[in-house]
């Protein structure tokens, strides 16, 4: 039996020990380390994460790739030989992983220090705060390299540039947050302009402490340019050195020393912003130039509170943001025409309540944000804010307008970018803009060697993708999001669905939904879509079974979800012998209907029509659906699909809708990809 009292230290001893002796079967899993642990599953998962904050499959590979490097410093086997060595059936997989776990390739592994090499017990720490998985999609849906999408560093054609963390010079660390300010407001300014592609502060985060040349950081990040300094502040002095680097020539083009008062830090800041312009000659128009030279306070001391706090809420926790709060009340104690901290207050108090059922601060969400708006109308952050509190309070036609001119006034935003990518993805589907801004979003946050990210932004790329019909980009990139995170519990999902586009094999769709349920029977969302399936196929019985099952949770749960299935639902319990039960699935849908904003409501319309007999009417309403876009590409592969439209199919003028709705898709599909390839999104 386990041993209760053994340590954190001597239990992740015995578990690397039982993996390096069975380190060469490519099946030794997670299931084979619980039973050799003489543990239950669930208890090695939770003893694991505590312990590495890795997942169990995740810390099994970290002990592979250690043993990989040690094999690849002591002996001369091939990398070849090592990756099998070492349980990986690729070795294509095994030189990805080392790379991405390392930070370099394995053939390099011989040339470089041994200091350098080898890594400490457990790599970087994946902590997904609650608010840190919420970044991942709206801050975030962060990120990667992505080759194909996004022009080579060092070209001198492409206005790109990476701003790196200042080094604190300070003999006082209590500085830090001071010179990382700089860096803030160097970035933030830059990020006005829209000639200019700036990436993003989580991205440059991961070269705080790098060895890595400018070249190689700029081959990352895809930049032409690298801006880097460093800075100390001593009483009221501010030294600072900064300087331009060009990637392809690894050549300054640009730099400077200052020693300021601390009273002048906003014009060093504009006189900064205005040098890296001008050296790579950017178009600075004159309302981008207004926006830059804004100053945000008068008052040094409020700006000095709203410093510290902008480190603590970029922690992104929820710690942080109780931490950030008080500092930012000070802020505003000491100009209460502070917009920038007023901004922060309501965005803050809007992620603290975000999960909760009960929201708290709805009241100071507004009241702060109108207060931004109040002091500076084209701040992105005022608008930001704002649009958050008509997130909260789900005004959703209120936040669109305010994202939209956040991103006019900051075009190189991210959080605006990924909240409007989250936007058109969930709220008010629109393919062609959630495509567009997830892309856009890639571009500015590369880079991240964070596997469990990289995965879920790849997952979040193939959704786009495949929603607008690039059935093959989509495969490549749910390829890789598996890849990077075998544990990403969405992307097999999506992918049973990818696979039905690119083959069309209802049965193939099935078996793999059901192999992803069968790993967790607690998932609601694949239970439904194993029902669909076999509903699709008219396998009533079958569907039964699951839709029973998922029906009976939802209500114990008191969940609404699903409510457009719900119609599904009803024919499957009618065909069961449930005339009564069906009835309330198909006035639930009914109601569902009326309900219904979207675009996909006339759609809805003829489905519900369909059944009711209504083949006038039903068609009527399909007709009215083939003068819309931006819909997704499952209307064209499962729509004529379903049982309950039968009755349409009857109608003379039901083929000549359907390739209206096809050519229309295709149209939208042939123009989106021109306007993405001229914009260097593809």
């Amino acid at each position: 039996m386990e041993d209760p009292s053994i340590s954190g230290e001597a239990f992740i001893d015995a578990v690397e020990a039982v993996v390096l002796d069975n380190v060469s079967r490519e099946d030794f899993g997670v299931s084979e380390l619980a039973e050799a642990m003489n543990m239950s599953r669930s208890n090695l998962l939770r003893k694991i994460k505590k312990h590495t904050l890795l997942s169990a499959s995740q810390y099994i590979r970290q002990i592979r790739l250690k043993k990989g490097l040690e094999l690849l410093k002591q002996t001369s086997l091939t990398v070849s030989e090592i990756s099998f060595q070492v349980g990986f059936g690729s070795t294509s997989y095994f030189i990805k992983c080392f790379r991405e776990h390392f930070g370099y390739a394995p053939g390099e592994a011989r040339k470089i220090r041994k200091e350098q090499a080898v890594p400490s017990r457990f790599v970087k720490k994946y902590r997904i705060s609650a608010l840190a998985g919420l970044l991942v999609l709206l801050f975030a849906i962060a990120f990667f390299v992505l080759r194909s999408l996004i022009p080579a560093g060092g070209t001198g054609q492409d206005k790109s540039i990476a701003v790196l963390p200042f080094k604190n010079e300070s003999s006082d660390s209590a500085n830090l947050y001071f010179v990382n300010g700089l860096m803030e407001s160097a970035l933030s300014k830059l990020q006005k302009i829209q000639d200019l592609r700036v990436v993003s502060r989580t991205s440059v985060e991961q070269f705080r402490n790098t060895d890595l040349a400018i070249p190689e950081i700029a081959e990352i990040l895809h930049v032409s340019y690298i801006l880097e300094g460093s800075g100390q502040r001593i009483g009221d002095q501010v030294l600072l050195t900064i300087q331009l680097v060009e990637a392809a020539t690894d050549r300054p083009v640009w730099g400077g020393q200052y020693s300021r008062k601390v009273g002048d830090i906003f014009a060093l800041q504009n006189e900064i912003a205005s040098e890296i312009t001008d050296a790579i000659k950017v178009v600075v128009t004159p309302a981008e130039l207004e926006r830059i030279e804004r100053q945000p306070t008068d008052n040094l001391l409020a700006y000095d509170y709203y410093l510290q706090a902008l480190e603590r809420m970029n922690e992104q926790n929820r710690e942080g943001l109780l931490s950030a709060i008080p500092l930012l009340e000070k802020a505003v104690e000491e100009d209460s025409q502070f917009a920038l901290a007023y901004a922060n207050l309501a965005i803050s108090y809007y992620y603290l309540d975000i999960y909760q059922i009960e929201k708290q601060y709805t009241d100071l969400i507004n009241n702060y944000a109108d207060k931004a708006l109040l002091y500076d109308s084209k701040s992105a952050e005022s608008l930001i804010a704002k649009a958050l509190y008509y997130l909260h309070t789900k005004e959703f036609r209120l936040a669109l307008p305010h994202l939209e001119k956040a991103l006019e006034y900051n075009p190189n935003s991210l959080p605006v970018i990924q909240l409007l990518a989250d936007f058109y993805a969930r709220i008010t589907p629109n393919t062609a803009r959630y495509l567009e801004y997830a892309l856009k979003g890639i571009q500015l946050d590369v880079g991240t060697q964070d596997s469990v990210t990289k995965s879920y932004t790849y997952l979040h790329l193939s959704n786009a993708l495949i929603q607008t019909g690039f059935v093959d980009e989509s495969i490549r990139y749910i390829n890789q999001s598996i890849a990077f995170n075998p544990d990403n519990e969405y992307a097999p999902f999506l992918n049973a669905y990818i696979r039905y586009a690119k083959n069309r094999n209802i049965k193939q769709t099935t078996t793999l939904l059901l192999q992803e349920w069968q790993k967790d029977s607690s998932r609601l969302d694949i239970l439904q879509e194993v029902a669909k399936m076999h509903y699709f196929q008219e396998e009533y019985a079958k569907a039964f079974v699951y839709y029973e099952q998922f029906v009976a949770e939802r209500e114990r749960q008191g969940l609404g979800i699903y409510p457009q299935e719900d119609i599904k639902i009803g024919l499957v319990y009618e065909k069961m012998g449930y005339p009564d039960r069906a009835a309330e699935f198909f006035d639930s849908y009914a109601q569902y209907c009326e309900r219904d904003q979207s675009i996909y409501k006339s759609a809805s319309m003829a489905v519900l029509y369909a059944r009711e007999g209504k083949i006038k009417q039903g068609i009527e309403q399909l007709r009215i659906f083939s003068n819309q876009e931006d819909y997704q590409y499952w209307i064209l592969l499962f729509f004529e699909k379903d049982p309950l439209i039968a009755p349409l199919k009857e109608h003379p003028e039901f083929e000549t809708l359907m390739q209206r709705i096809k050519d229309r898709f295709w149209k939208k599909h042939a123009a989106l990809k021109k306007s993405l390839e001229a914009k260097g999104l593809i």
